[in-house]
């Protein structure tokens, strides 16, 4: 066992590292923060929306304050000012101008894959507000969308995650029961989206949120990377 897993999963360890290990035949990855690195895309993108609305440059912290506070839509105000929702249309803009080309596959993500396929059918789902095939292009830059028998975005559904429907739609997808499957993501809102839906849950320190952020919302699993989930999933 690794410092960096939750104490459920040391619970777990207790009983043997044998009896520790999920058992899951889906598995449904967030995208940002995940399986690509976007911090140079979310400060590229708070840069663009600053000097659209006339605002002094962020600090690095701040701005990536910015993406956390709207996956949570928590106000905006006490950064950007009273020109928030000028600044968030610019910075949405911005961000999904510049992802492709300022995104990084996160250290050994296709090993990591490479070995979870041949364990569980594989999903994405994400926030972002794109087609499908924009994401799946992004992937392929990388050589990662051939892991992934579906794909689902901001598009796909009427609720964004902490809404469950996402991952309600994916498991679907990969014809396998909720009760099955793990959703594996940075942020607050998909442990929060995965327990709605009664899927496993494990968070990633890879992405904005911190551990201490994370273990407030209380997910099955918490660990450095994907890179760590074949040591997890049987």
């Amino acid at each position: 066992m690794t410092e960096s897993v939750s104490k459920t999963k040391n619970e777990l360890g207790k009983r043997g590292m044998s009896d520790a290990k999920l058992k899951v035949k889906g598995i449904m990855f967030d995208l940002d923060g995940t399986i690509l690195d976007t911090k140079l895309a979310y400060l590229e993108a708070a840069r663009i929306a600053c000097k659209a609305i006339g605002l002094n440059e962020l600090e690095n912290e701040l701005a990536l304050e910015v993406p956390k506070r709207m996956e949570q839509r928590r106000p905006l105000n006490n950064i950007i000012g009273t020109n928030t929702k000028e600044f968030v249309q610019a910075y949405l803009k911005a961000f999904y101008r510049v992802s492709a080309s300022k995104t990084l596959p996160m250290p050994f993500v296709a090993d990591t894959l490479d070995v979870l396929n041949s364990k569980a059918k594989l999903a994405v789902i994400t926030m972002r507000f794109m087609p499908r095939k924009m994401i799946v292009k992004e992937l392929n830059q990388f050589c990662l969308d051939k892991y992934f028998i579906h794909v689902i975005t901001g598009l796909d559904t009427r609720l964004p995650k902490p809404s469950p429907e996402a991952l309600i739609k994916a498991a679907a997808a990969m014809n396998v029961h909720m009760f099955e499957c793990a959703i594996v993501g940075d942020s607050i809102v998909d442990v929060k989206a995965g327990k709605a839906a009664g899927a496993k849950t494990i968070a990633v320190l890879s992405g904005l949120y911190s551990r201490e952020e994370l273990e407030k919302a209380d997910p099955d699993y918490i660990i450095n990377s994907i890179a760590e989930l074949p040591r997890i999933v049987a």
